[in-house]
């Protein structure tokens, strides 16, 4: 059993009520808002585990939500859709969100995307015995801290970009292909695309801008992290 809080963010209250019927059969305590403002405001007050967040809402939508919050925080954040539109999902997990459904949605998926989430964000930072500091070019990992610099300047990465980062740091020089790296940053359980890989492959390219590192696209396969010659 769990008592870990989820806060609902929708303006359909059959979505809320079904939603909350099967959370808190679950374990989880459950609390929602009608719109974005309200939201935001549920969302600072009560601090919770996950937010499952509609795009569609009145007053603030579900973007600028997704956008404000991480600006301040990890939480995770399960987007709704009503569309079955790729973008919305693209634009979605640009700017921060772990997961996407459509809707209508079955309630029990949602429980276990609700599940697969909150275990890969609360699962401890991996064991290794290799080097906890990373050094590729002018690019500085530091898995411990969970901090990057490029030179002496940090560089602001989301949880699942300094994921991303790690994994093809480790792996330098050798090909990852899509379904690796969601292996090794999403968890097995993902319900993603490989189009998740690419989205934060670009950020991650845009953040290192300045960085003498390169994430190479191998057409077809996958991509892979290179050094300066």
């Amino acid at each position: 059993m769990t008592d870990d809080l989820i806060l609902i963010v929708d303006d359909e209250q059959n979505i809320i009520e079904l939603a909350s019927i099967y959370l808190n059969q679950a374990g989880y305590r459950t609390i929602h808002a009608g719109d974005g403002l309200y939201g935001l405001e549920l969302a600072h007050q009560h601090n919770p585990a996950l937010i499952v967040l509609d795009l569609m809402l009145p007053k603030l939508d579900g973007w600028e939500v997704c956008k404000k919050l991480r600006a301040e925080s990890n939480v995770p954040i399960l987007m709704l859709t009503a569309r079955d539109d790729d973008i919305d999902k693209i634009v979605g997990l640009e700017l921060g969100a772990d997961d996407y459904m459509t809707k209508p949605f079955n309630p029990r998926e949602l429980v276990a995307r609700v599940k697969a989430i909150l275990r890969r964000t609360e699962a401890p930072v991996r064991q290794t015995t290799k080097r906890q500091v990373l050094q590729i070019g002018n690019v500085t990992l530091d898995i411990a801290s969970r901090t990057v610099k490029v030179g002496e300047k940090p560089i602001d990465l989301r949880t699942k970009e300094f994921d991303l980062l790690l994994a093809l740091m480790e792996n330098e020089n050798i090909v990852l292909d899509r379904e690796k790296l969601l292996d090794l940053v999403w968890g097995f359980d993902f319900y993603g695309q490989t189009r998740t890989v690419d989205v934060h492959v670009a950020n991650l390219r845009h953040k290192l801008a300045e960085s003498n590192i390169n994430i190479e696209t191998v057409w077809g396969v996958g991509y892979k992290l290179t050094a300066p010659a």
